[in-house]
């Protein structure tokens, strides 16, 4: 399955100096700076807090708490990665004092464990005896994944999709698949093993991948 979001067009190199500009101006008490900061990375940071906290408001309140984090730690950032991976380890480690405070939370790394479930990536029961299918998966439209992904329909079902994974797979295919960003930058995040993030990303992928063909094939 191809990435649910493409990445935007900017190249990294130009975005990053761009970034940096505003880290600067924001050192300055440019409020502008911080305005379109917050515009840049605001939803990105959203959807990673709802990832994490799989709840609303409280990912609201997380993300809120990562800006006053960021504003107040500010030159402490030394530049050495990009803008977003800075912000995106403070929403990281706010929500893991949120979840902590609140009493339901367990390290990322646990969630991490491929053997945390024997749920295989495709039912069973979608095959015969001798492993063929009872009925092949069904087939993608011409279209793109990302072209399939615009229409409002799909995208609230893969929406939908996405918000019923388990939290672990929830949090690396947003991350990976919405968000862009690569596995070494989703392990340092989440704390977990390069191959239990592609465990994870599989078993997340196929189930997205299922929940659309079932609305391809008219059973939503």
């Amino acid at each position: 399955m191809s990435p649910i979001a493409s990445p935007p067009a900017t190249t990294p190199g130009a975005r990053h100096e761009d970034e940096q500009e505003l880290v600067a101006r924001l050192r300055t008490g440019d409020r502008a700076a911080f305005a379109a900061l917050v515009s840049t990375h605001g939803g990105a940071l959203l959807r990673l807090a709802a990832a994490l906290v799989k709840d609303r408001s409280l990912a609201e309140e997380v993300v809120q708490d990562a800006w006053l984090a960021a504003l107040e730690h500010l030159q402490d950032f030394e530049g050495r990665a990009a803008v977003r991976t800075w912000l995106f380890q403070i929403v990281a480690n706010k929500a893991r004092t949120r979840l902590t405070r609140e009493g339901r939370s367990v390290p990322f790394s646990a969630l991490g464990n491929p053997d945390d479930s024997d749920e295989p990536a495709v039912s069973p029961d979608r095959f015969d005896q001798g492993g063929m299918w009872k009925e092949p998966p069904g087939p993608w439209s011409e279209e793109n994944p990302e072209r399939l992904a615009q229409g409002s329909q799909t995208r609230a079902a893969i929406e939908r999709a996405v918000a019923d994974l388990p939290d672990a797979q929830r949090a690396v295919i947003t991350l990976r698949d919405i968000e862009g960003l690569e596995t070494e930058e989703i392990c340092n995040l989440l704390g977990v093993t390069v191959s239990n993030q592609r465990v994870l990303l599989h078993r997340a992928r196929s189930r997205v991948r299922q929940a659309l063909e079932k609305l391809m094939a008219g059973k939503h």
